[in-house]
């Protein structure tokens, strides 16, 4: 079979493997950022091993650079990256950097120490690498594909959070008791992470690309002069020799530069950047550190994790309804500006209210950070040619990654003055 075949490149009537490709799509989501959401999860493991060093916000703010820088460089060569090789040197990164902490932890017996704290964040940045690899990658590869392969990554991505969330807190109460029970219930999660990685790479090299549906859209893109994906369509016994023969016509290959894409959607891009700048300078350095004391006690940090992460993956469903899913370029970004009311509200719970009212503003964080996340990265690559969207795709990943950073980077802002550093 040929990517000039005929039959493959005209739309079929049923594109078959739709629902199979948006569970897979829905777990490789989770296993890109499973690594990163445990790291933030157990939290309250490290401020115990290192009660000075604000892990929290000085882990976050190693794993930024990395994935940030890493991405730029991505994003400048993405038209000659084989996103085949990218996505699994990604899958299979984050496998061995989760597995390292875990080894980590049980060769050093679980102690502190600014060695064992070095190591960590040297893990870390790996992290932030093994990120900008697979997290642009899938969202360039599925932005040519249909919504719903967009939409079930994204739903992943926050799904990690929440059952990290959930298993942590499930750990932390089977746990509590036992001696050394807060160590036992970070290595039996660290373990299943792993897993989760390693399923990932799995699912990614040998069920992904077999599926009709797939197989069907990045022919398509490879018609539309994508190069990216020839080792994709090799592997699912598609040749490839064909995109030799597109050369030929360059008009068919004439595609809009980055820069070009850059302008058309710089309100999109700036939507993205300026949704993670709020959300991070809030989630999680704020909520471990400023929320002060509460009933819940050391369950608090965890409950406040939780909740973000539960609803912000409830609100990655709701664009799936289309009459309440917000596609106008205006509404998106007056939605994006509003959420900075969110400083002052948080500013003055921490102070005066009390932890249920800090649960609800927490709530509300979740819900519009991941609702407003899936319209702007559904709707912005619409008509466009494939190369172009995969382009998009990684652009619009590299300006989240920005925000991401200099949320970090402003959360510190918050204990400047307080008496904690």
């Amino acid at each position: 079979m040929t990517i000039d075949d005929s039959s493959i490149i005209s739309t079929p009537t049923r594109l078959e493997g739709k629902y199979s490709g948006m569970v897979v799509c829905w777990i490789l989501g989770l296993g890109s950022l499973v690594s990163w959401n445990s790291m933030l999860t157990i939290g309250d493991y490290y401020y115990q091993l290192f009660p000075k060093y604000h892990p929290s916000r000085v882990l976050t703010l190693v794993y930024q650079p990395f994935a940030l820088a890493t991405m730029a460089i991505l994003v400048y060569n993405e038209a000659r990256i084989n996103t085949r090789k990218r996505n699994l040197t990604g899958f299979t990164l984050f496998f061995l950097s989760t597995f390292a902490l875990l080894v980590l932890d049980l060769a050093t017996s679980g102690a502190g120490g600014l060695g064992n704290y070095i190591g960590i964040c040297a893990i870390v940045a790996a992290f932030g690498v093994a990120d900008a690899f697979v997290e642009g990658g899938m969202v360039g590869d599925l932005s040519f594909m249909c919504p719903e392969f967009i939409q079930s990554y994204l739903a992943g991505l926050a799904a990690s959070g929440a059952l990290t969330s959930a298993l942590r807190l499930v750990t932390k109460a089977a746990f509590e008791r036992a001696s050394n029970g807060l160590r036992k219930g970070v290595m039996l999660f660290l373990a299943i992470s792993t897993f989760f990685e390693f399923l990932c790479i799995l699912l990614y090299a040998f069920v992904f690309p077999k599926l009709p549906i797939v197989k069907y859209y990045r022919t398509k893109a490879a018609a539309e002069g994508s190069k990216t994906v020839a080792a994709d369509l090799a592997a699912a016994g598609i040749q490839t020799e064909a995109t030799e023969r597109v050369d030929a016509n360059a008009k068919q290959l004439e595609r809009l530069s980055n820069k070009q894409l850059f302008f058309q959607n710089i309100d999109y891009l700036l939507d993205l950047f300026l949704i993670y700048v709020l959300t991070l300078s809030i989630f999680p350095g704020f909520l471990y550190e400023n929320t002060g004391s509460h009933k819940l006690g050391s369950w608090y940090a965890l409950v406040l994790i939780a909740v973000y992460n539960m609803f912000d993956l409830i609100a990655r469903y709701i664009p799936l309804i289309e009459k309440i899913k917000l596609k106008s370029r205006k509404g998106l970004m007056i939605a994006t500006l509003s959420r900075f009311l969110f400083i002052p509200c948080f500013y003055f719970t921490a102070k005066y209210g009390d932890q249920g009212w800090m649960i609800m503003l927490v709530s509300f964080l979740g819900l519009t950070n991941g609702y407003l996340t899936v319209c702007v990265l559904t709707v912005a690559p619409q008509g466009y040619k494939g190369p172009e969207q995969n382009a998009l795709g990684n652009l619009l990943v590299l300006c989240l990654l920005a925000g991401l950073f200099s949320g970090v980077a402003l959360d510190w802002l918050w204990i400047i003055g307080n008496g904690k550093f």
